[in-house]
């Protein structure tokens, strides 16, 4: 089974979605399942894992709903409010949801200590009893603080989204690498190769920009906990779907079947239960 891991829908709203600033023009529309599917046959895939970008329960049934409707959506990650003092409540009716297979909070560019706030911690503890799978979304200069708190967690299985986010249009490659090296050391966090063209240079990447990063996430990772995923439609900011996926399948080649079929679907099959 070949998986996107990683992409988004959305019918664009200027007030929720103020993110999505005047530099992200081509992203203020509506990206919807029938704006991908052709991309996903194109490229040879089953289907893909829809992950929240909006942090409320409304977006998590957003997404749910459409998975319900295209049986491509093999899985999503939505949001709930891991500070709740009912959480445990929402956990239990989330879990009449068979798609639900995970949730995110976006910890990019939140304060120093937000992933070890005990209220969070707490949170993420009652999620490592249920079936659900936790999504970390990170920038690079985060990681240390990631590797603390991912040590609280022996048995969560966990994945870093966009290989947290390095500052490629910088070249910013020791620091990372070095925690990233540190961070493998935990067999139970996963890596998405995925969000490399928007942290490189949108006008100007090439694909050996993007080439140290993919080696050192095979080196210390392996295949087996590396999956793909296109950050559709936030990729369109620097790459079309097929280039993307192109930079990851050529990087793949001369690799083992057992290798190149982990990192294009197997390892996200097993890591979301799919």
């Amino acid at each position: 089974m070949k998986i996107d891991a990683h992409q988004h829908f959305w019918k664009f709203d200027p007030v929720r979605d103020h993110w999505i600033d005047d530099s992200m023009e081509i992203l203020k529309q509506d990206f919807l399942p029938q704006d991908l599917e052709s991309n996903l046959s194109d490229s040879g895939f089953d289907g893909c894992i829809s992950v929240q970008a909006d942090q409320s329960e409304r977006e998590t049934h957003f997404l749910l709903d459409l998975a319900d409707r295209f049986d491509f959506i093999k899985g999503v990650v939505g949001w709930v409010d891991l500070k709740s003092t009912k959480l445990q409540e929402r956990l239990v009716y989330f879990s009449q949801f068979d798609k639900l297979k995970g949730f995110r909070h976006i910890l990019q560019g939140q304060p120093a200590g937000s992933m070890l706030d005990e209220q969070f911690v707490n949170g993420i503890s009652i999620l490592g009893n249920t079936r659900f799978r936790y999504d970390i979304l990170i920038f690079e200069d985060q990681l240390q603080e990631c590797i603390k708190f991912v040590e609280l967690f022996p048995e969560m299985p966990f994945v870093v989204d966009h290989i947290a986010k390095p500052v490629i249009k910088e070249s910013s490659f020791e620091n990372w690498a070095a925690s990233m090296k540190k961070l493998s050391d935990f067999p139970h966090v996963h890596v998405k190769l995925s969000g490399l063209v928007t942290e490189a240079d949108w006008e100007h990447w090439q694909a050996k920009d993007l080439t140290p990063y993919l080696e050192t996430c095979l080196e210390h990772f392996g295949a087996d906990r590396l999956m793909i995923g296109s950050d559709w439609p936030v990729c369109l900011l620097a790459a079309d779907y097929g280039e993307v996926i192109g930079i990851i399948d050529d990087f793949l080649q001369g690799l083992s079947n057992e290798e190149y079929e982990n990192v294009m679907g197997k390892t996200a099959a097993r890591f979301y239960q799919l």
